[in-house]
């Protein structure tokens, strides 16, 4: 009979990223580096996986990367997630000859090398070396012409050795500080509710819509925000089933919900803690300190939160930078594409676009509205908007075609986004057209 190792070509293999403690007796815990065989991915949150020594259990999918060539997250020199503006902030910090990062371009599906040389008569420069490809089968990468090489590794390795073309050698990768772990889907695979014994219940945070905000840990170890739900102020068994549709929600731009404690009154809603608050004390308390491209990359990180909700059916209906923590997005979701609120429901007025004042209807189209609001927030650094006038007045502006003026650090392109945020026609409000905008630079 053949051999049961014939197949293992055929298994899929992934590195991973983080550790992984393993929180329940149906996880694997993972060990950041090591190698895992993926054995069922029909959860997109947890994957099923096995270890080197046979041991099977459930693992967070956000946590891994696929091993093979063409994948350069598995590499320490690799950055997805930092554009020029940041590459630039890194290196300077690093302060090293031959620092660099390589990081994905403007253009999708290219990257660039960032590097830093002190050599020459003109101080600190930082160069940008796109990735040159060349022929179609097999592809071929290069950043001087003269030395050409059949993966981008092989090249980032080469370079390493020999500065041939560039202005010094690759020398010394450079990634953010202390990168943390991402949030995973809930704390375990299928598990939604929380023992309220597992809570610890630290200081005050605020008081919300529907109840006391608290800082507090689970297990000891995790920080987590603790909501408290009053009673009545929701439909329980609805709020139950939502909650067990929202836990499925993974995004690196959004609040992760991590479960609810449902089984005695109040209820709690236990979720990701967000270390710097929320947004616009975020921006007020460091006004003057920010770059137009980190500005831009807050405003950016937003649009994808909004674009990963719209994807899956949810809209926000809250979107405004007081709700919104800086970089991640606090959201409030309502399962359905479009609510209808009932008569004298409350809803942020300065934030809001014409048919919510109208007809109090409520869309994704109506989120691109609000966050075109948090866009102007955002680059004027905390500004109130429509800040001279009170909310009646502003309903009749907007109804007029009165909107916002262009902030002082908005570029006229960047404003040209906000204007087409605030369309009076909903569905000249296209999402997919923001995120091909200037915004992506």
């Amino acid at each position: 009979p053949p051999d049961d190792d014939d197949d293992d070509d055929d298994d899929e293999v992934a590195v991973a990223l983080y550790d992984f403690p393993g929180m329940e007796p149906h996880d694997l815990s993972l060990v950041k580096g090591c190698e895992y065989v993926i054995v069922d991915r029909s959860d997109a949150n947890w994957f099923r996986a096995r270890n080197q020594y046979g041991e099977e259990g459930y693992i967070p999918s956000n946590y891994i990367t696929e091993k093979k060539s063409g994948n350069l997250e598995q590499f320490v020199w690799y950055s997805k997630k930092v554009n020029r503006n940041k590459a630039q902030e890194l290196l300077r910090k690093e302060d090293k000859e031959g620092a660099f990062i390589v990081r994905d371009s403007s253009t999708p599906g290219t990257y660039t090398v960032s590097l830093y040389t002190k050599t020459g008569d003109v101080g600190a420069v930082i160069k940008h070396y796109q990735i040159k490809e060349k022929g179609d089968s097999p592809a071929q990468f290069y950043l001087a012409e003269k030395y050409v090489f059949n993966s981008i590794p092989e090249l980032i390795e080469y370079h390493n050795h020999n500065a041939a073309g560039l202005v010094a050698r690759l020398r010394y990768p450079v990634r953010e500080q202390d990168k943390s772990a991402p949030s995973t889907a809930g704390f375990s695979y299928e598990k939604w509710e929380i023992n309220p014994s597992e809570l610890t219940f630290m200081k005050e945070l605020g008081c919300g819509q529907f109840g006391v905000v608290r800082l507090g840990k689970w297990r000891a170890q995790h920080k987590v925000a603790i909501k408290a739900i009053r009673e009545g102020a929701m439909y329980e068994e609805d709020f139950i089933e939502e909650a067990k549709v929202m836990m499925k929600l993974s995004h690196p731009n959004l609040v992760q919900l991590y479960g609810i404690c449902s089984q005695q009154r109040p209820m709690y809603i236990v979720t990701e803690f967000m270390e710097h608050g929320c947004l616009l004390n975020f921006l007020r308390q460091r006004r003057g300190s920010f770059s137009l491209g980190s500005l831009l990359s807050i405003c950016l990180d937003v649009c994808e939160g909004m674009e990963h909700l719209e994807a899956k059916g949810f809209i926000h209906r809250d979107l405004v930078t007081r709700t919104t923590s800086s970089i991640l997005l606090v959201c409030r979701y309502v399962l359905d594409n479009q609510y209808t609120s009932s008569s004298g429901a409350k809803f942020p007025v300065k934030w809001s676009p014409p048919e919510v004042f109208n007809f109090c209807k409520y869309s994704s189209m109506s989120d691109v509205w609000s966050f075109g609001v948090l866009m102007w927030e955002v680059l004027t650094e905390g500004q109130m908007p429509f800040e001279q006038h009170q909310n009646h007045e502003v309903v009749t502006l907007v109804m007029q075609g009165h909107r916002l003026y262009r902030p002082k650090m908005a570029p006229p392109s960047i404003y040209d986004i906000m204007q087409l945020c605030w369309h009076e026609v909903r569905v000249e409000r296209n999402r997919r057209r923001l995120l091909a905008s200037p915004l992506r630079q």
